[in-house]
């Protein structure tokens, strides 16, 4: 008697099996996701091609589409270049600060030192206090008559800090370095955690000092979390709104210190041109989205 042939399976995969269950617990925030985040973005994109207006509820106006007119009428705007090129300037100078003050503080942070939690507490203070009092101290020390003006004396620039023209942006950008670093810092410090101490070991027995240690252990065991402080550095960057809109006063001196964000506000909200806003919108998407893929490439590739 012939036994039955075994079908082979040599090379399948197996099925995954469905857990209605599993997509009952993640329906919640899928729907979140939805009405939060598609839709809105969805209707901004509808917006950019047609011409809108804000309305009272219950009338009805026409809104004709107009292809690609709101993004040339974007592109063309010079109010809206120069807040490109200052978001520029502001994540040449935050984004690379970011990453190195952030991982050398969390590497002197995670060795046994004395007070080390207090000053864990305190590099991560400013990250958790509200924006407006930070930036009362920030008036207080850089304002038109603030106390680094007094120590600096002939030295310091005129016009003053915030109202110069060349220094509003990267003083701007050195407050949210500040203001920011203690978050990174703490995802630095997780990731630190992750880094086998028998590496370390093995780079003191071959001679390795700190430094030595630091580029050859440290900032290899830590790539993934650069990668993702860098691409969290630029699209928080990248929105930009509530430092320039306190520190200069919405921007000024005549747009130096302006971002895209405000410029969507300024444009959509208070001049009433919702279209321009939406259009100006997709094209910050575009730019911060290509951003950070970039950013991710040279970050995760390989040295």
């Amino acid at each position: 008697m012939s036994l039955p042939a075994i079908p082979r399976t040599e090379g399948r995969r197996p099925r995954p099996r469905r857990l209605p269950l599993g997509a009952l617990f993640v329906s919640p925030y899928a729907l979140f996701l939805l009405v939060v985040f598609a839709v809105p973005l969805g209707y901004t994109v509808w917006m950019s091609f047609h011409r809108f207006y804000f309305t009272a509820p219950g009338t009805d106006v026409d809104s004709p589409w107009v292809g690609l007119s709101n993004y040339r009428d974007v592109l063309t705007d010079p109010v809206v270049l120069r807040s490109f090129l200052n978001i520029a300037v502001f994540l040449v100078i935050n984004v690379p600060l970011t990453v190195v003050l952030s991982l050398v503080l969390a590497s002197a942070l995670n060795a046994k030192m004395p007070f080390r939690s207090f000053f864990r507490a305190a590099f991560y203070l400013p990250y958790v206090t509200a924006s407006v009092a930070l930036v009362a101290v920030w008036l207080y020390l850089f304002g038109d008559d603030g106390l680094v003006s007094h120590l600096l004396g002939g030295l310091a620039p005129d016009p003053s800090w915030l109202v110069n023209s060349t220094l509003a942006m990267p003083l701007v950008a050195l407050f949210v370095t500040w203001k920011g670093l203690g978050f990174f810092v703490m995802l630095y410090l997780a990731a630190l955690q992750n880094v086998p101490g028998e590496l370390y070991e093995s780079a003191s027995l071959d001679g390795a000092g700190r430094v030595r240690s630091f580029l050859s252990v440290t900032v290899p065991g830590v790539r993934p979390a650069t990668t993702l402080v860098t691409v969290y550095a630029i699209i928080t960057g990248a929105n930009l709104f509530s430092e320039p809109y306190l520190l200069t006063g919405g921007g000024g001196p005549d747009h130096a210190s302006a971002s895209p964000v405000l410029v969507l506000y300024q444009k959509g909200i208070e001049q009433a041109h919702p279209d321009f806003a939406a259009a100006l919108g997709v094209v910050l998407v575009l730019f911060v989205v290509a951003l950070s893929l970039i950013a991710r490439r040279f970050t995760e590739k390989e040295s």
